[in-house]
C-alpha cells in the first residue's frame, strides 16, 4: 500500500523527533528521545513522547505538540468510556482504528503528527503505525520522526520476532541513541516504556542510561 502523502504534509510531520515500537512475545516495548524543536532552536529538553492512555495502552507521538496533547486527551476520554461501555479495557488495534478515524475526518487540515499505539489485545499484544492522514498498519518493528531512518539500522540488524521484553529493550533504547547521534532534532535522553501482562511501565532514567551506556 503506498502510503506517501503531499509534501507540505511530509515536511510538517518531520519537525523532530525519533520513536519506536516493538511487538514481543511477551508484550510491547517503546522508546523516544525528549527533544522539542522550532526549526533548529531548541525549545525544550524534557518534553515527554510517550503517554500511558491507561494501563495496557501507550501511543508515541511525533511532529506537532499541541495537536499531540489534544489526541492524547481525547483517546484517554474514549479510553475510559470504552472500558464504561463494555466492561474492559480497550485494545491496541480498538484505539488505532479510533485515532484513524479522527484522523482521516480532518485530512483537509490534518493533525500535524506521527503515532505509534502499542498494548494488549484479545491475544497478545500489538503496535500500530498511524500516519497524519489516517492510514494504518499493524507492525512487528517500527519508528516514526526525523531521526527515524537511522533508528530503522539499528532495529532491522537487532529485532527478533518472538524475543521477550528484556531482549528487545536495549535494542530499542540503542535505536534512539544512535538517532540522537545523527539526527540534530533528536536529543536529550532516551524514555522506555513496556507493556506486558503486568501493565503499564517506565524505566528509570538512570536504567536507561545504563542500557545506551552498555
Amino acid at each position: 500500500m503506498d502510503r506517501q502523502m503531499p509534501k507540505e504534509y511530509e515536511n510538517a510531520l518531520k519537525t523532530g523527533t525519533t520513536t519506536v515500537g516493538l511487538v514481543c512475545s511477551d508484550g510491547v516495548v517503546l522508546a523516544s528521545d525528549r527533544r522539542a524543536t522550532m526549526g533548529h532552536f531548541i525549545a525544550s529538553k524534557d518534553v515527554q513522547k510517550i503517554f500511558d492512555i491507561d494501563e495496557n495502552l501507550a501511543m508515541t507521538v511525533a511532529g506537532s505538540v499541541a495537536d499531540a496533547q489534544a489526541l492524547v486527551r481525547m483517546l484517554k476520554a474514549e479510553s475510559r468510556l470504552y472500558r464504561l461501555k463494555y466492561g474492559k479495557d480497550m485494545k491496541a488495534k480498538n484505539a488505532a482504528a479510533l485515532l484513524a478515524n479522527m484522523m482521516f475526518q480532518y485530512k483537509f487540515f490534518p493533525y500535524w503528527v506521527q503515532l505509534i499505539v502499542a498494548g494488549k489485545e484479545e491475544d497478545g499484544f500489538g503496535v500500530y503505525s498511524i500516519d497524519a492522514l489516517g492510514g494504518t498498519t499493524a507492525e512487528t518493528c517500527t519508528s516514526t520522526g526525523s531521526g527515524s531512518p537511522v533508528a530503522y539500522g539499528v532495529l532491522e540488524s537487532n529485532y527478533k520476532e518472538g524475543s521477550t521484553v528484556k531482549d528487545m529493550v536495549p535494542i530499542a533504547a540503542k535505536a534512539i541513541s544512535m538517532a540522537m547521534k545523527r539526527d540534530s532534532a533528536t536529543g536529550e535522553s532516551v524514555d522506555v516504556i513496556t507493556i506486558t501482562k503486568s501493565g503499564f511501565k517506565r524505566l528509570e532514567k538512570e536504567d536507561v542510561k545504563k542500557l545506551v551506556e552498555s
